[in-house]
């Protein structure tokens, strides 16, 4: 077999949606994975949006972390509107997918395993297709929601099979790499992404000085 040398393997990418749009999609056409293009678009916008921390984690200005998935299933239970109670179970669903999808490996030292994080994200994302069926945003949305919890696991597989293919390609942890870049304006944080093929744009950079 034909050894591929590292600049076959990167794809040149102008962004880190692009990336994960060729990564995500190259690993469900590979496999022959059925998912509908709104919810592989809807999983790509979630990588790209979580890899950004300020996304991922909460910042109440006293802590600043990742909030357990049972605290963030009781804020929806006890939200007083429905706007509410679907964003927070929204956040579940993102946030399990994301976790399960990519730091899957974590999880083995934490008291709550991996299928704990797919059984409340599948859930999640169920319940959020119920409560917005029939309403204007439902019309939208209620379908993806619904297929990304019909197929929670198998998007999970997707998500590690990119993971997988990242770490096999690259020493650099990329999302790592990619928070630091935005955060500080890192010259060889930038040069490590760019030996990726991911491009950084200089607009959305929100580096401090």
């Amino acid at each position: 077999m034909r050894e591929t040398s590292s600049n076959e393997r990167v794809v040149p990418v102008a962004n880190l949606l692009d990336y994960f749009r060729t990564s995500v999609e190259g690993v469900i056409a590979e496999h022959g994975v059925d998912v509908k293009p709104d919810a592989t678009f809807y999983v790509v916008n979630l990588l790209t949006l979580y890899a950004r921390s300020e996304e991922l984690y909460d910042d109440d200005g006293e802590v600043f972390g990742l909030k357990p998935l049972a605290l963030m299933l009781a804020d929806a239970s006890d939200a007083p509107t429905a706007e509410q109670r679907n964003s927070a179970l929204q956040r579940i669903g993102d946030v399990a997918l994301f976790i399960s999808g990519f730091f899957a490996d974590s999880l083995a030292t934490h008291s709550v395993d991996l299928d704990y994080y797919i059984n409340m994200g599948g859930s999640a994302y169920g319940s959020l297709s119920d409560e917005v069926r029939g309403t204007f945003r439902g019309r939208a949305f209620a379908d993806t929601y619904g297929e990304l919890a019909a197929k929670f696991q198998v998007l999970v597989d997707v998500l590690n099979e990119v993971r997988d293919r990242e770490r096999q390609e690259s020493d650099i942890d990329l999302l790592r790499t990619y928070q630091v870049w935005r955060k500080t304006g890192s010259k060889r944080a930038e040069g490590l992404l760019r030996q990726q093929g991911v491009v950084p744009i200089i607009g959305g950079k929100e580096h401090r000085h």
